[in-house]
This record gives C-alpha cells, structure tokens and sequence, in this order.
C-alpha cells in the first residue's frame, strides 16, 4: 500500500492503549496487532478519518523524523495492517 491509497479502517477492529503500546483486535479473526507510539498515533489519526498522507503530515509536525524515513516506515505499516485485516484499500 502506499501513502497516495485511500483506505478504510475495518469496523471489525478495537483498538485500546496498553502503557506505551496501541494493541488492535480483529474481532473477526481474533489476531492482535501491537503497535509502538508513532504506529498508533498513525491509526488513532486514520481511524479519525484522516487519509494517510494527512496522517503522515501530522505526524511529520509531531516528531523530529526525515520525511523519506517516515513514509517508508508508513508504508510498511499499511502493508502490514492489510495484511491482518486492519485496513482495506477503497
């Protein structure tokens, strides 16, 4: 997936904060997914509604990251989240 995608956040997930963690259920498959502090301010900010290259701007202003870095990082996040069900191209 890349960051130009628009995608859907699966209404079959719950996400809840667990110390410094985002840890994401798929209700369907019962598979959890644990992301660090940068991931889940990411899914928090798509799971608003935001398009990923929003998040990604947001996230740019957030922390002290090279662009380049962060949306290949991203981008290996949103694979990843396809991959378990979390999110799905529109």
């Amino acid at each position: 997936m890349k960051l130009t995608d628009r995608i859907e956040v699966s209404s079959d997930v719950v996400a809840r904060e667990v110390g410094n963690e985002t840890m994401l259920l798929n209700l369907t498959t019962g598979t959890y997914f644990g992301l660090d502090a940068v991931g889940g301010r990411f899914w928090h900010l798509l799971d608003e509604g935001k398009s990923p290259l929003e998040a990604r701007d947001a996230l740019l202003e957030e922390y002290d990251v090279g662009a380049a870095q962060l949306e290949g990082d991203l981008e290996k996040l949103l694979a990843e989240l396809a991959e378990n069900g979390l999110v799905a191209a529109q």
